[in-house]
């Protein structure tokens, strides 16, 4: 399901959202770290769309019904723990290797290359044309983070700890895609306002799915 959600959103999706870059007004600055305390806020009305046309069948991707997001045996995606026995498996103990926070760890890692994994296939910037670029790319991963992290938050507390796991680790890659980008100065910033674009796209596309919102709602949040 992910990436035709991907597919179709992304169609849809010029987020407005970032032009909090250059003009810094569109979301108010939010500095708390953890993902889970922004709860849902009343979407923006959104300007008229102008027409559109398209070879791919855009409400047709988008409610779709959902498929397994099971990797093959085969995928070079897969990853599980290796199972060590005897002394190893103590030392790795004594080490904590097996500790709640370390398996959470490297669950969540498994989870972001996976994110990954969709934001970089090529076939999402053929179909729509996109140009592969720092925005683009940024827009993308946004999108399919809060698909995860909405999904995660759904499995309770243990959900909502590993995605905030999860989160960390895009913050970081977020900051080494920023630094790869030329930014060395103004680093942190420019972080704050990738971090304003972050939790008041989240919130937007929340408030777009709550049982009030209209049919359409998401879509023009996303636009």
């Amino acid at each position: 399901m992910l990436p035709r959600w991907s597919r179709a959103l992304i169609h849809l999706s010029k987020l407005r959202s970032f032009n909090s870059i250059e003009s810094g007004k569109d979301f108010s600055l939010i500095h708390c770290q953890s993902y889970a305390a922004v709860a849902p806020a009343p979407a923006p009305s959104a300007d008229s769309f102008p027409p559109t046309k398209s070879s791919v069948n855009l409400d047709k991707m988008f409610w779709s019904k959902p498929c397994s997001l099971a990797l093959a045996p085969d995928s070079p995606l897969r990853v599980e723990d290796p199972k060590y026995e005897g002394i190893r498996r103590i030392v790795l103990k004594m080490m904590l290797f097996y500790s709640k926070q370390s398996k959470s760890i490297r669950g969540a890692n498994v989870i972001y290359r996976r994110v990954l994994s969709q934001v970089d296939k090529p076939a999402i910037y053929e179909v729509f044309s996109l140009e592969k670029t720092f925005r683009m790319t940024f827009s993308l991963l946004v999108l399919h983070m809060w698909l995860c992290l909405r999904r995660l938050k759904a499995e309770g507390k243990d959900g909502v700890e590993l995605g905030q796991y999860v989160y960390e680790i895009y913050n970081h890659d977020v900051e080494l895609r920023v630094s790869k980008a030329g930014v060395n100065l103004l680093l942190t910033k420019w972080m704050k306002e990738l971090e304003k674009i972050f939790y008041g796209n989240i919130v937007a596309y929340d408030a777009a799915l709550l049982p009030e919102a209209t049919h359409e709602e998401l879509t023009e949040v996303i636009w």
